[in-house]
């Protein structure tokens, strides 16, 4: 796990080395054991690395193949590249590391942009050919790992955080109208390839990018799991896809151990969590370490899920860790919460996967993550009543979204307010795409390939690399979600949400896991803002700053202000929350 970045000039000249070397120091979180900037002709690459794999400076990056006349940096895990090295070595391939970074390197020139298709795990990497002067970007099939570009003075830059682009100079920082009413409409979700700035963009998942010498450039999409039945598949009992599932869920589980450091678990004590604790004890694993985070309660909710997770750690006899967070220390983090989002997130887990981070890393560098469960199995509870739509568009949209475009425009500013639902038109472009047989099927695919990137993937990827820490999903192993896509809707809506996924569970994990309220990362104190929270947003919204962007009309944000629990979205969300974290954000980027 590691951080990129790097510029290339494609009409000529040199990169700017001082460009490269600020955006990799602004990475260097996301890599604090060694850095490396590598120069050649028009391109520059520059690298923070985090030592997973190979630990030796064998694999150190930016690596360059003199032979092959490539040079390549990466940021991910390739968990079959020795499966992949062995394949390549018989065709005449010879290594000199033992990661897998130079494992992609051999792959790009023995298999072209087929390459990708091989790969199982998460990455962004960006290769430059010596000879013919291509730049070739690809990004893994969730995006669970980022790439930002943005053109600047007739150079291409790129990083894997927005804030590493924007420090180093010449970006242009005006807000893009159609994203912020993305942002309002999704609950900070921006689909690429729009981010807030107008000038900033970041390649989308499942994409390969292939630059020509001058500039010119062709990208497809690689990787679209159709969300329907094949043929034989009504034949398939429910026991059967039980077994199928089970079997590509200890695989998942198994590749995501591949490492020459520890892995350990976040076990937050929900089913996914602790279905993931319970299959790698099942494999065999010993001293596993778990990490489990509480806060402070508010407004009567309770704030921890500690119960479940003290189960399931005593149940497996893990090396458990609990954290608990006073009020304090929240209000402490959250500046530093907000500096580690490459782009304005506005879900309440951040602060909390922000913590639990610095804490794991004091431990591991390396851990299971339960995200992706909801979204593939289908957990949420907008799937059930869209068993029965006859408009997904309308239906999906009711539950959905934060508000309406006409609402909206009674709360944006006037010049900041598109002339059309641009979010709505969005979402009818990917519900109604070809490749779906039912309305759930079409939700379920635009949540686990769209709204899941960008919202619970990112903040996974911005928070736990924060401090140094890679964290892996076996739930988005794309075989899994291949098999899942398969599995027909309704044995996944069963059992009030997450039926199959329950099913196989039980045969795991204790049922009083399974057999409890669905939970999540609750941190009250942001979602019942009040006290210096409150003081906090005031602030930031009446400084000039905010006054001078406008974004938003000061009659609504007089509303928020003086009963933030009157304004709460429809999936629970404080829009005072919401509106405050995007100022705060503008602020840390000094834009």
């Amino acid at each position: 796990m590691c951080g990129i970045c790097g510029e290339v000039r494609f009409g000529g000249g040199l990169p700017s080395v001082s460009a490269v070397s600020v955006m990799a120091d602004a990475l260097s979180p996301r890599g604090p054991d060694a850095a490396g900037l590598v120069v050649h002709a028009n391109v520059g690459l520059g690298h923070r690395r985090l030592r997973i794999l190979d630990l030796s400076d064998k694999s150190q990056q930016p690596m360059v193949d003199a032979a092959l006349g490539l040079s390549i940096v990466f940021n991910g895990c390739i968990y079959n590249f020795r499966e992949l090295r062995a394949e390549l070595e018989e065709r005449g391939y010879s290594f000199f590391s033992d990661g897998d970074t130079e494992v992609i390197l051999k792959a790009w020139h023995a298999w072209g942009e087929d390459c990708v298709s091989r790969f199982h795990g998460m990455f962004a990497f960006v290769i430059h050919e010596r000879d013919s002067g291509r730049l070739v970007m690809a990004r893994d099939r969730f995006g669970i790992k980022p790439l930002y570009l943005a053109d600047v003075d007739g150079a291409l830059r790129f990083a894997s955080s927005l804030p590493a682009i924007v420090k180093a100079g010449g970006v242009d920082t005006a807000i893009d109208r159609d994203a912020l009413h993305n942002y309002m409409t999704f609950h900070a979700v921006v689909p690429p390839p729009r981010t807030i700035f107008r000038g900033v963009r970041k390649l989308a998942p499942a994409t390969i990018r292939v630059y020509e010498k001058n500039g010119s450039f062709k990208e497809r999409r690689y990787w679209d799991p159709p969300y329907r039945r094949q043929t034989g598949d009504a034949a398939i009992s429910r026991g059967e896809w039980q077994e199928r599932l089970l079997s590509a869920l200890r695989l998942a589980v198994k590749r995501r151990m591949i490492a020459d450091v520890p892995v350990g678990v976040l076990l937050s004590g929900g089913v996914d969590s602790s279905l993931i604790v319970g299959l790698l004890a099942e494999a065999g694993q010993r001293g596993l370490m778990s990490f489990a985070v509480g806060f402070e309660e508010a407004n009567g909710e309770k704030g921890d899920e500690f119960v479940y997770s003290d189960l399931i750690a005593e149940h497996f006899g893990t090396d458990h860790h609990k954290i608990f967070v006073p009020s304090a220390d929240l209000m402490e983090a959250l500046p530093g919460t907000i500096a580690a989002m490459s782009e304005p997130m506005v879900s309440y887990d951040n602060v909390g996967f922000y913590l639990l981070s610095k804490k794991v890393s004091q431990h591991v560098k390396v851990v299971q993550s339960g995200q992706g469960a909801d979204e593939v199995f289908g957990g949420y509870h907008w799937y059930p009543p869209l068993m029965s739509s006859n408009n997904v568009v309308a239906d999906y949209a009711g539950a959905f979204r934060d508000r309406s475009h006409e609402t909206l425009a009674a709360q944006l500013s006037h010049e900041w307010m598109p002339d059309r639902d641009v979010s709505g038109d969005l979402l009818e472009a990917h519900l109604l795409r070809d490749g779906a047989d039912t309305a759930v099927d079409q939700a379920l695919r635009l949540d686990s390939t769209v709204m899941l990137v960008d919202d619970p993937v990112k903040r996974v990827d911005n928070m736990t690399m924060a401090w140094g820490l890679e964290a892996r999903v076996p739930f988005l192993d794309h075989e899994l979600v291949e098999l899942a896509a398969r599995i027909p809707p309704e044995e996944k809506l069963r059992d009030e949400g997450k039926g199959i996924l329950k099913d196989v569970a039980r045969k795991v994990i204790p049922s009083a896991v399974i057999d409890r309220k669905k939970g999540y990362f609750p941190v009250p104190q942001l979602k019942y803002i009040a006290g210096p929270y409150l003081d906090m947003l005031r602030d930031a919204l009446s400084s000039q700053a905010a006054r001078e962007r406008g974004l938003f009309q000061r009659a609504y944000l007089e509303r928020l202000l003086d009963s933030p629990l009157e304004h709460i979205t429809p999936l629970k969300g404080s829009e005072l929350w919401q509106v405050g974290l995007l100022e705060m954000w503008l602020q840390a980027q000094e834009v």
